[in-house]
């Protein structure tokens, strides 16, 4: 191992050693277990790996672990509160925003930080600001139908 890594990961703190070509992605998954965070293309072009770093969405599969030094991640498992869903996850439940599920967790987060930026003006502008976010079934309009009525209920911002 090459380094010591500390980092708050949904709002815990956490330390642990890595090689320094060790991604963000991999250690979420291999070395803390939250494996929410799915890998897709593994070279930053599908979205499924997407989390927040210091509230700003990240494709976690190009971040290297040691640049997350002293900095907040937050993953799908931080978007829970106390076992409740956020009312995105439930959205996208509801508008079966989900289909295979794969992508899913990359486009909530990608969706949490839009709707965030109020960047969910309407459905061009949610389109436009998740085009880094596939999914192969093509849920496309029910995950911007999700964002909708999110944006709706919260004034576009979170």
């Amino acid at each position: 191992m090459d380094a010591t890594v500390r980092l708050t990961v949904n709002g815990n703190d956490m330390e642990f050693d890595v090689d320094s070509q060790l991604t963000l992605l991999d250690a979420l998954r291999d070395r803390l277990r939250l494996t929410g965070t799915k890998k897709g293309c593994d070279q930053g072009a599908c979205g499924a790996c997407t989390v927040l770093l210091d509230g700003k969405r990240v494709l976690s599969c190009l971040m290297l672990a040691v640049q997350c030094e002293d900095r907040h991640v937050t993953t799908i498992e931080g978007l829970a509160a106390s076992g409740e869903l956020h009312p995105l996850q439930e959205a996208f439940v509801r508008h079966d925003g989900l289909q295979c599920g794969y992508c899913t967790p990359g486009q909530i987060m990608s969706a949490f930080a839009l709707l965030k930026e109020g960047r969910a003006d309407s459905d061009e502008q949610i389109r436009e600001f998740m085009s880094g976010n596939l999914c192969r079934c093509g849920a496309y309009p029910n995950i911007v139908a999700a964002i909708r009525e999110v944006a709706a209920l919260e004034g576009g911002r979170r």
